[in-house]
């Protein structure tokens, strides 16, 4: 498997990242997580406009889904081509409603759908393209999921936005690379299940025996340098902070 990060600014784009948006490749497949704001763009250095094979969206707030409005534009009014097939879109309940809210002026009501094949979100394991995905509801104000995909022996677990949470534990068990949002300071912040901060982030990928803890989510008003430092203190691993067009083979 190949991770690229497409962007990885929390809550609101930052001067150098998009939000939250991260590709997989495997075997010619593309698999994108997450879409917030900016992410359109930036996605653009990496592959098609028409060039995924399915979207997956862990939550509904904006800095991970709203570049799909923009994306339904490149795709439903195509004319070089003829209209785009549907693309598969995991996500949580309502997300062709939320999407077709925020766009609020499709032609139709259900033109979202002619362009994306959505498909809901629950705690389940099925097969995507190459890989075996695994998704479990995580701490979150919304409905969120974490998901873990597999490949060739290989694991990837993306947390999502989530707080402290035993579901993340086991999406991250022996994951060959959690890539985990680290939004909030330890000792700073403090809110239950909402984000994790640098030093919950190593905690985790501590109990869960992951062998590579990447961070990501992080706010532009957040020094990254400090959840590093935090992260490593509890967490043998390899630390790393995710940056826009980084890549990562696992």
């Amino acid at each position: 498997m190949k991770l690229t990060v497409v962007g990885c600014s929390g809550s609101f784009p930052s001067a150098e990242s998009a939000c939250s948006s991260y590709l997989v490749e495997a075997d010619g497949f593309r698999l994108l997580l997450d879409m917030g704001n900016g992410a359109l763009g930036e996605l653009q250095r990496h592959c098609g406009l028409y060039d995924l094979d399915a979207v997956f969206l862990s939550h509904l707030h904006a800095d991970h889904c709203i570049d799909m409005c923009a994306y339904f534009v490149a795709r439903y009014y195509r004319h070089d081509g003829g209209r785009c097939d549907p693309l598969p879109v995991f996500g949580p309940e309502g997300t062709e409603h939320r999407l077709t809210t925020a766009y609020a002026d499709t032609p139709s009501a259900s033109s979202m759908s002619e362009v994306f094949d959505f498909h809901t979100v629950k705690p389940s394991t099925f097969e995507l393209g190459p890989f075996t995905v695994h998704t479990e509801r995580v701490a979150h104000p919304v409905e969120a999921y974490g998901i873990r995909i597999e490949h060739g022996g290989k694991v990837l677990t993306y947390s999502g936005d989530t707080g402290v949470s035993p579901a993340l534990d086991e999406l991250a068990r022996d994951a060959d690379l959690f890539l985990c949002e680290a939004a909030f300071t330890h000792g700073k912040e403090n809110i239950p299940d909402l984000h994790l901060n640098g030093r919950e982030a190593g905690e985790t990928a501590a109990r869960a025996g992951a062998r590579r803890l990447v961070l990501t989510h992080i706010p532009p008003w957040t020094d990254p340098q400090v959840n590093a430092v935090d992260a490593r203190e509890v967490y043998d691993g390899p630390v790393h902070l995710a940056a826009p067009r980084q890549t990562y083979e696992i």
